[in-house]
């Protein structure tokens, strides 16, 4: 309740009148009332307008995104990537969609965007490194295959070379050998008719006994038969290494053929024999031969003279290196050694073990001495390529096998175990070698 009053013109007298609440705040509530009204019109409109131009900027992201999702959705189904998985996935976005405005909607399409985005970087990532790492794998084998075609050239051209170096000094040594032993006969002739000379001329005249004093004749007939043995054990010396030579080249056996191991392994010793000498830092490596009865083996046996040479070099390298750091004593007390063993595996492949008492290797090298370029020798000593390709040559061209076993300060062994016969298949690595230790 509100009290009003009004004083009378003319007198001393105040009207009071009692007016209801509702008659005073009629004004103001219906005032309150319009503008509220009208600001939520006012409001009402702006919001469909903001709403009608969000709506009409979100539309063209809308379709793009719905767009995206049904190409995802056509690209998995072409490439019948639909596993149950997927496809409950796509159920579920069905149904996310169902009931949702467009804030939603845009929400779950950039979210389902985003995760298709990082699933296409993951794609490229994986897919670049699939490509990196085939990149690096040609180039390696790239590299491999160059140089093991300079090998086999350089190879090619050695063996050409030898063949022809053997083939001109056989010639002459032939003639010297051959002509040795008519010189010997000679000599004895005529030592023979001295001889006789002397029997019936006992006191030859003074100038004939000069000579004879003179040229020492006693020591000449002594020492003749030393000299020509001398030249014939060089002239057998020369033919062997020459035999040797063309053994070793083996150009005339470029095809597979039956041949004999032994002497392959004969023939690169000989050839090895100069790095074997004493000489005035160290003894002699002493070579043992410890050969088995072997049949003749199908292969080629060029290659196989490399891979001959490449180990025994190589184990001949570490001896001489282990070597450098030992006194004379400590080498006339345990001597540098290479073992060659030979024997059969089973019934149907052979057996070669090489090794050495020298220095052995660790672990590490050992896992990788058959790695293309890997050396633990100074630059230019090595090119790291020498037991690669020995092990190319067993396993691919002669269907064997090809490992190393060391120990480090108790030496090393290579084990190579080849077919007799091109074509058949051997034991896996170690159950043939029950006899080979």
């Amino acid at each position: 309740m509100y009290w009003v009053y009004q004083r009378i013109q003319g007198t001393n007298w105040l009207m009071l009148e009692v007016v209801p609440q509702w008659v005073v705040l009629k004004p103001v509530l219906l005032i309150a009332i319009g503008g509220a009204l009208g600001a939520g019109i006012i409001l009402a409109v702006v919001t469909s307008f903001f709403v009608r131009r969000l709506n009409q900027r979100l539309k063209p992201i809308l379709d793009q995104c719905d767009t995206l999702i049904e190409t995802d959705i056509d690209r998995i189904q072409r490439l019948s990537l639909q596993s149950n998985d997927q496809a409950t996935l796509e159920s579920q976005l069905a149904l996310s969609i169902q009931g949702k405005d467009e804030l939603d909607i845009l929400e779950l399409s950039f979210e389902h965007m985003a995760n298709q985005l990082q699933a296409s970087f993951e794609e490229l990532e994986q897919r670049v490194e699939q490509r990196t790492a085939a990149l690096t794998a040609a180039l390696a084998q790239l590299k491999q295959s160059q140089l093991q075609l300079v090998q086999s050239e350089k190879m090619s051209s050695l063996g050409q070379l030898v063949a022809g170096v053997a083939h001109e000094i056989n010639n002459p040594v032939n003639f010297i050998h051959g002509n040795v032993s008519h010189v010997d006969a000679y000599a004895h002739d005529l030592l023979n008719l001295v001889h006789l000379y002397g029997k019936h001329v006992p006191n030859p005249p003074p100038d004939i006994q000069a000579e004879i004093e003179a040229i020492d004749l006693e020591f000449l007939e002594s020492d003749l038969e030393k000299v020509l043995q001398s030249m014939r054990m060089g002239t057998d010396r020369i033919r062997d290494i020459v035999r040797s030579l063309r053994n070793f080249s083996r150009l005339d056996e470029a095809e597979i053929k039956d041949v004999d191991i032994h002497e392959g392994i004969n023939s690169t010793i000989i050839i090895l024999q100069n790095r074997l000498k004493a000489k005035s830092d160290r003894p002699a490596i002493e070579i043992i031969k410890d050969y088995g009865s072997l049949p003749l083996v199908e292969c080629h046996a060029g290659q196989l003279n490399q891979v001959f040479m490449n180990i025994l070099s190589n184990s001949i390298d570490a001896l001489e290196e282990r070597d450098r750091s030992r006194t004379l004593e400590a080498m006339k007390e345990k001597p540098s050694t290479i073992r060659i063993w030979t024997g059969k595996s089973g019934k149907n492949a052979v057996t070669i073990r090489i090794s050495d008492n020298g220095p052995g290797m660790s672990e590490t090298v050992r896992s990788r001495i058959f790695d293309p370029f890997f050396t633990t020798k100074p630059i230019g000593k090595g090119t790291g390529m020498g037991l690669s390709i020995s092990y190319q040559v067993v396993t691919e061209r002669h269907n064997g096998q090809l490992w190393c076993e060391s120990t480090p300060g108790e030496g090393t062994t290579f084990v190579i175990e080849i077919p007799l016969r091109q074509g058949e298949n051997i034991l896996p690595q170690g159950e043939c070698m029950a006899g080979a230790k």
